[in-house]
């Protein structure tokens, strides 16, 4: 190369407005301008002007060669490259290279050079060695060999597609990226094998899988090319755990500024902020929640149910599309027996006067719920006729779930905003079987009622229709027996049960008839009262049934205080003696006592003044 061909850095200094090189461009370029020769062609560039010479640009650049041949005649020696990929930076790097200037290739830059190159034409055709050749050895030598160093390229080449693309500059770092990540974790597992005491090979799972110290790194991705690098990786077979803990790792960084979201204990008003949906950082977030929703692996547990629900907490305050919000109630829905209370209890962020709760969402995550406990229902009907065979998993997961849907209910219950046919349709999702007690139902039912009092007679009898009485513990039962927000219809109820429950518990400590007229009896008795407490019954027929169970329940109980009076003097006569003939004594007495019979209970002698003084207080009270 001539030694007489100097590059010079033109500063324009006249007063129309000129693109300059930024202040470490110009302190890079002194080092290797030479003054003493002028230019004698300028070139512009976005973000800077060159002064160089045309000697050693037409010796390597065919684009320049045929720009400059172009304007032979012209006297115009300005050429202009404002579609330079890379701009300023980039074009001095290729400068130095015409120039014969030496600069390292590196993973900063590479990325780059193969794009300015390619826009220049500096190919083999023109120069041997030329810069197009250089930066493609060393891609394919040393960065594709490399995962750190792919991920640094593809940051480069955000800013320069879509040439990046075409050059394929973008898939041949993942594919490398996805290649040597799948290398990794099976290198990790091969390290996790190890001989049992048995002499068996099996995998440590509670060794730390080293394999997985790529997910750091990919982080710093932008989202788009992020989604194509996961992709790539399911491609490959890369654990859906890992997959997984990579969508978790890089969520959390995008969305730090919602960070308030991730943390379900904080549901105060303050935090319904109101979202300029034109936003830029609005946009962006909405795009990366849509993205992570789509990469989420198909199998369950690879990520925690608490990521789903901040991912959906996200996308409800956001207003992503409704593709994603069902998709991640779909896979909520199939994992909610390992969800919570505070997992459930999704702000309402965008209607002034709604529930303090998303309650609409949350019924669509139950509804997907039973939806798939159907179908896991249907795939094993022989389970439902073996009685004595231990519940099958969907059974567990159902009684799971009716605890945490009694507690959800609970808890949005005092909202003057919910409205009965809410609370209602979240209370009935769950089959009638998924609740074996009904304390909860009940316990939230009153915490409605007790919050919504202006409610309507009919409504209360409607939702009081949601609790089985029957299924009520004993404390539950005596709560609602003396409940005075309760309507009467229900009332009548308890009682009912509450007599049935007396007559079991006095059959089983004293069994000296058969059972089995008892549990006749109890069916019979329910299913008579089902037929009475259906709506076609006039409120006459409802309040005799009510006086009538009253008084049998006092004659329930004197009969029982009776029988307490016995149990003193038996114990005072076995003080006294240990014969056979107080025990047949003792026999006789027990005879006298029929607890079961209606004739008996009605020809037994009058109740003492205790067992009146009873029946007065529970006809008070209802």
């Amino acid at each position: 190369m001539d030694k007489n061909n100097h590059l010079h850095h033109h500063h324009h200094q006249q007063q129309q407005q000129q693109l300059s090189l930024p202040k470490c461009s110009r302190q890079r370029c002194n080092e290797w301008i030479f003054r003493d020769v002028p230019s004698d062609i300028t070139i512009e560039v976005s973000g800077g002007m060159f002064a160089l010479h045309k000697f050693p640009l037409v010796s390597r650049s065919g684009r320049i060669r045929k720009l400059i041949a172009e304007r032979r005649d012209s006297e115009n020696s300005r050429i202009e490259l404002l579609s330079l990929p890379g701009g300023a930076e980039s074009f001095e790097l290729a400068a130095k290279f015409c120039y014969g200037i030496n600069f390292e290739i590196t993973s900063g830059n590479v990325a780059q050079l193969c794009c300015v190159s390619d826009y220049l034409e500096m190919t083999e055709e023109f120069s041997k060695d030329n810069l197009g050749c250089r930066a493609e050895e060393y891609l394919e030598s040393v960065v594709c060999k490399n995962l750190e160093m792919c991920v640094e390229v593809l940051q480069q080449c955000e800013n320069l597609l879509p040439l990046a693309d075409e050059l394929k500059i973008v898939s041949r770092c993942i594919d490398a990226i996805a290649s040597k990540a799948c290398v990794e974790q099976i290198a990790s597992s091969f390290s996790r094998l190890e001989y049992s005491s048995s002499g068996r090979l099996h995998m440590n799972r509670q060794a730390k899988c080293e394999g997985d110290w790529w997910i750091e790194d990919l982080s710093a991705l932008r989202i788009d090319l992020y989604q194509r690098v996961i992709t790539a990786m399911k491609c490959r077979g890369v654990r859906p755990e890992s997959i997984g803990a990579s969508l978790v790792n890089y969520a959390q960084k995008e969305l730090t500024k919602k960070s308030s979201l991730w943390n379900p204990s904080n549901h105060q008003q303050q935090q319904k902020v109101e979202l300029v949906s034109g936003s830029t950082t609005t946009a962006h977030e909405r795009l990366v929640v849509e993205t992570i929703v789509s990469l989420l692996p198909v199998e369950k547990l690879a990520v925690p149910i608490n990521f789903l629900f901040g991912l959906l907490r996200s996308a409800v305050m956001l207003d992503c599309s409704v593709s994603s919000r069902l998709d991640l109630e779909r896979r909520i829905g199939s994992q909610l027996d390992i969800a919570t209370l505070d997992d459930l209890l999704i702000p309402s962020f965008r209607h002034a006067g709604d529930t303090l709760f998303d309650v609409d969402t949350v019924h669509r995550i139950l509804v997907n719920f039973s939806q798939q406990d159907d179908s896991d229902e249907d795939m094993d009907d022989a389970s439902v006729f073996e009685s004595e065979s231990p519940p099958s998993p969907s059974q567990t997961a159902l009684f799971k779930v009716s605890k945490l849907v009694d507690n959800y209910l609970a808890e949005i219950a005092p909202d003057a905003n919910l409205k009965l046919s809410k609370f209602m349709v979240i209370a009935e999702t769950l089959p009638a079987h998924a609740r074996t007690v009904h304390d909860g139902l009940y316990r939230a039912t009153d915490i409605y009622l007790k919050a919504h009092q202006g409610l309507s007679d009919p409504d209360k009898k409607k939702l009081t229709k949601l609790i089985d009485f029957q299924k009520l513990s004993q404390e539950a039962g005596a709560h609602a027996a003396q409940n005075e927000r309760l309507p009467l219809q229900s009332i009548v109820q308890v009682l009912y049960f509450e007599q049935l429950r007396l007559r079991n518990a006095l059959s089983t400590s004293y069994a000296d008839e058969d059972p089995k007229p008892l549990h006749q009896s109890w069916r019979i008795s329910s299913g008579a009262l089902s037929a009475a407490m259906s709506p076609r019954d006039n409120y006459a027929s409802l309040r005799r049934e009510n006086r009538e169970l009253k008084l049998e329940l006092a004659r329930l109980r004197m009969r029982l205080n009776d029988l307490e009076k016995e149990h003193v003097h038996m114990k005072r006569d076995m003080q006294k003696s240990h014969s056979l003939n107080f025990m047949s004594s003792f026999s006789r007495k027990i005879g006298k006592l029929n607890f079961f019979g209606h004739s008996s209970s009605r020809g037994s002698s009058s109740p003492s003044k205790h067992s009146q003084r009873t029946d007065s207080k529970v006809i008070e009270r209802t």
